[in-house]
């Protein structure tokens, strides 16, 4: 039977257990697994290997991404870290040029070191991403909406020519979670998320995801996740797949708060610059509308320069300073300082990553409640007349 996104978030996977009837998957809590002879096993030897939790949370967010297999981590930097370890000495990617400070830092001071290097370009420019592609580029990496400039990539136009000089593409989901984009659909060949953000949604557990549809591609990443070990606990595991089940309904209240307090920010004068793809007059709006169900949660803003940030962050008195972010509690976060801190000072001033640039992930408390807690927190920010 096929199901619709909302029905898949609580019966794909895994659902249930067939030999008690429990509702829920249960928590198997086990390191190993009794063989009854030698190479006589029942499906399961070691958990690092296989868990049948963490295996339940894998088919669903398989599942969700219109995938064929899926991967569950202990976070989402192990699960890029397994994605780049597909590549060898010599070979280079194309990489977003506003990314989570994260993905740069384990590129430039772990993955370089190796041999492997990567060029930063504007991916939302599909002239300066066929430039970009030579015979040393093995893969294509986006993020879209990307972290923190919410610049959106036309995901499908960059698949196709990606796939014309035969070369991967991957796509950070995180921000929109397979609730809203579908990466797979539109001709990525690896999805990746930080299962921590939205999948999980409150805020109490660190996982990561990668999602494929080649088997190929699916065995390497398997014996490359055995293989480095930094798999997805079973408790963490139970958590995930709870959280997964209220995902639609927590997405659809981000979402609409999002949208309110972007369309209040772009008239309240308090902001020299918005970054939200659910505006009109955003540079990804169009594209956005196409290849996804909705703009997300996520808001970055640069505050006017009458208003001190320092003070803003200390003023807030409902919204949370905090790194992360997609919890059901509201957080801001500054990512010159925080988030993406690794990337160097003049990239960060290359790009748009200024000091004054302020990322917030609306949470779903109420909108008005949220707003007139940033109204609050700026105004008394303000600037004193020299």
């Amino acid at each position: 039977m096929s199901l619709n996104i909302n029905s898949l978030l609580i019966h794909g996977g895994t659902d249930g257990d067939e030999a008690t009837g429990a509702v829920n998957v249960p928590v198997y809590q086990t390191s190993t697994y009794k063989q009854d002879g030698l190479g006589e096993t029942r499906g399961w030897e070691y958990s690092r290997t296989g868990n049948p939790t963490r295996d339940a949370l894998e088919k669903l967010i398989a599942d969700l991404e219109h995938g064929k297999y899926g991967l569950a981590f202990a976070s989402g930097l192990a699960a890029i870290n397994t994605v780049l370890s597909l590549f060898k000495s010599g070979d280079k990617l194309v990489v977003s040029d506003n990314i989570y400070g994260g993905t740069f830092r384990i590129l430039d001071n772990v993955f370089k070191n190796f041999g492997i290097t990567y060029e930063i370009v504007d991916t939302s420019d599909l002239e300066k991403v066929e430039a970009a592609i030579d015979e040393d580029v093995k893969a294509v990496y986006v993020e879209s909406p990307a972290n923190p400039l919410l610049t959106v990539t036309d995901i499908a136009a960059v698949a196709e020519i990606a796939h014309k000089h035969n070369k991967l593409l991957i796509v950070d989901n995180t921000f929109l979670t397979p609730y809203l984009q579908r990466p797979l659909s539109l001709g990525s060949d690896i999805v990746i998320h930080s299962g921590t953000k939205y999948l999980g949604g409150h805020s109490d557990t660190i996982s990561g995801f990668v999602v494929v549809n080649d088997k190929e591609l699916a065995d390497r990443l398997y014996y490359l996740q055995n293989a480095i070990g930094g798999v997805l606990a079973p408790w963490d595991s139970f958590l995930m797949i709870r959280g997964i089940k209220t995902l639609g309904v927590r997405m659809d209240r981000h979402v609409d708060n999002a949208k309110k307090i972007a369309q209040w920010l772009s008239k309240s004068g308090y902001a020299s610059r918005i970054y939200y793809p659910g505006l009109p007059e955003d540079p990804g709006y169009e594209v956005q509308k196409k290849q996804a169900d909705g703009p997300g949660a996520m808001i970055s803003f640069v505050l006017d320069s009458n208003y001190d940030y320092r003070k803003f962050f200390k003023n807030l008195k409902l919204i949370t300073l905090a790194e992360s972010l997609g919890g059901v509690e509201s957080l801001v976060c500054h990512p010159a300082s925080m988030t993406h801190a690794a990337i160097p000072a003049e990239i960060r001033q290359e790009v748009g990553i200024v000091d004054e640039l302020i990322r917030f992930s609306v949470g779903i408390e109420d909108a008005d409640d949220l707003i007139a807690d940033l109204e609050q927190a700026i105004k008394t920010s303000k600037k004193e007349a020299v």
